[in-house]
C-alpha cells in the first residue's frame, strides 16, 4: 500500500471524537492523543517550529528552501471525528479491485454497501476502496485529510531539490461541534493564505459554504398525575410537535440540494415538563439566512399568543459565514487548486459546500481558506467509504499547488 493509506490507516486507530455538550478545550482530551503522534512525526520530518498548543492545536512549518518570492501556502485539516457516530474501535475493510456488487461490511449484522443506495459507487469499479465494518464511521472526515498532507510534507522533506515557498501545516481539534477556529493562532501560523483540506468526493473545490446558526427551542409544559391531568397537564412533548409542524416540510435536509438552504431538527429531548428542540439553520444568501432566523422568532411569538406566555423560547447563536466575500478578492487560490487538478488528472468539481469548514471561519479571521477534496463519501456515519487512488490524488494536487506557486511566484 501507498504511504498515504499506511498513514489513514494508523490515524484510524484512534478515537478522537469530539463532544458539543463539553465545556473544555479540546472539547475531548483524546484529540491530544493523535495530536501528539502528528507532532513527533512532524518532528521527525525535520519542520520548525512544531508546537502542540495547549488548546490541541498543532502547527509546524516548512521553510522555504528558494530565494524567489513566493507567499506562505497553508494546509489545514482536523483531527476529531463526528460526535454522531461511534468513533471507537474503527476497523477497516479493504475492498480490493472493487467489482460494482453489494459489499456486504458486516455480515453478522447484514449491513451492506450498495449502489443501489449508493450509486457514487459505480464511479470506483476496478478500485480498492476502505469502509467501514458496519459499527463505527471511518473517520476519513478528516483523518483522510490528516494524512494527505502529512504524505505531502513527507514528500517535500524527503526531496529537498524540489523548491518551495514556505509551507504552514495546521491541524484542528473540534471542527465536527464548530469551534475547530476558535484558538487557531492565524497570526502565528504564518501563511498568506491557506487550503483546508476537508472535502469530499475526488475534485471537490470549494469556496462558498453555508451561513450558519443553531437554534435551541424549549417548550415548557406541567406536569401532574395522568389520572387527574383533565384541564391541568400541558404535555410540552405535544406542544412541541405544534412548533415542528408549522416549519416547511419541503425546507429540510433530504429535500434540498445544490443552493437550496433548510431547517434541520437534528435532536430533540423532553418530558411532559420540558422539551428541548435543537435546530440547525442554513442558507447561501445572507437576506435569506436572515428571514430563516426572523422566521423563527415569530413563530415562537405566534405559538406563545396561542398557548401561553413563555410557553415557548427560544436562543439564535450565529455559527459561521458564507466565506465568498472573503475569497473572491484573491480568487488566484481557487483558479491555482483548479489548475493543480487539471495537472494531474483530476476534474474539478468547483460547488458549493452544504457545510462548513475551519475554512469558513478562518476567511474572516484573515486567512483565506477554500476547501479542497479528500477523496472520502458518506461522512459521518457506517456507510462511510473512501477511494484508496483519491487519496493519493489528493497528495499529488497539494504538491502541485505548490509546485505551480514556485513557478508562478504568486
Amino acid at each position: 500500500m501507498s504511504s498515504v493509506i499506511d498513514r489513514f490507516l494508523k490515524y484510524v486507530q484512534f478515537d478522537t471524537q469530539s463532544d458539543e455538550t463539553s465545556n473544555s478545550v479540546p472539547s475531548t482530551s483524546k484529540q491530544l492523543k493523535l495530536a501528539q503522534v502528528i507532532v513527533d512525526e512532524l518532528k521527525g520530518f525535520g519542520l520548525q517550529d512544531v508546537r502542540l498548543s495547549e488548546q490541541g492545536y498543532v502547527y509546524a512549518t516548512l521553510p522555504a528552501n528558494t530565494s524567489k518570492s513566493i507567499p506562505g501556502i497553508g494546509f489545514i485539516a482536523h483531527l476529531d471525528t463526528s460526535p454522531d457516530f461511534s468513533g471507537e474501535n474503527v476497523s477497516p475493510k479493504l475492498i480490493e479491485n472493487y467489482d460494482g456488487t453489494d459489499i456486504l461490511i458486516n455480515p453478522e449484522k447484514k449491513i451492506i454497501l450498495s449502489p443501489a443506495e449508493f450509486p457514487e459507487l459505480n464511479n470506483y469499479v476496478g478500485q480498492t476502496l476502505i469502509t467501514t465494518d458496519g459499527t463505527t464511521l471511518l473517520g476519513a472526515d478528516d483523518k483522510a485529510g490528516v494524512a494527505e498532507i502529512m504524505t505531502a510534507v513527507e514528500y517535500l522533506t524527503s526531496h529537498p531539490e524540489i523548491e518551495h515557498g514556505k509551507i504552514c501545516i495546521g491541524f484542528t481539534p473540534d471542527e465536527e461541534i464548530g469551534r475547530g477556529a476558535d484558538h487557531f493562532d492565524v497570526q502565528g501560523f504564518g501563511a498568506d493564505f491557506a487550503y483546508t483540506v476537508d472535502g469530499g468526493a475526488i475534485g471537490e473545490l470549494e469556496y462558498e459554504n453555508f451561513n450558519a446558526a443553531k437554534a435551541i427551542v424549549q417548550v415548557h409544559g406541567r406536569n401532574v398525575h395522568p389520572g387527574h391531568a383533565k384541564n391541568k397537564m400541558i404535555n410540552s412533548i405535544l406542544l412541541a410537535n405544534e412548533f415542528i409542524s408549522h416549519l416547511p416540510p419541503a425546507e429540510t435536509p433530504a429535500n434540498t440540494e445544490g443552493y437550496e438552504g433548510f431547517y434541520h431538527l437534528n435532536d430533540i429531548s423532553g418530558n411532559v415538563e420540558l422539551t428541548t428542540l435543537h435546530h440547525i439553520i442554513r442558507d447561501f444568501n445572507q437576506a435569506s439566512f436572515e428571514k430563516r432566523k426572523e422566521n423563527l422568532l415569530l413563530l415562537v411569538e405566534e405559538l406563545n399568543q396561542e398557548f401561553g406566555a413563555d410557553t415557548f423560547s427560544i436562543k439564535i447563536t450565529d455559527q459561521y459565514q458564507n466565506m465568498k466575500t472573503q475569497i473572491e478578492p484573491v480568487i488566484h487560490i481557487v483558479d491555482k487548486a483548479f489548475a493543480a487538478m487539471e495537472a494531474v488528472g483530476v476534474t474539478p468539481q468547483v460547488r458549493p459546500i452544504r457545510g462548513g469548514t475551519d475554512g469558513a471561519r478562518l476567511s474572516f479571521m484573515g486567512l483565506p481558506t477554500p476547501n479542497i477534496f479528500t477523496g472520502g463519501h458518506n461522512f459521518h456515519g457506517k456507510y462511510e467509504f473512501i477511494p484508496a487512488f483519491a487519496m493519493e490524488k489528493s497528495v499529488e494536487v497539494i504538491l502541485k499547488i505548490v509546485e505551480l506557486y514556485t513557478k508562478d511566484g504568486k
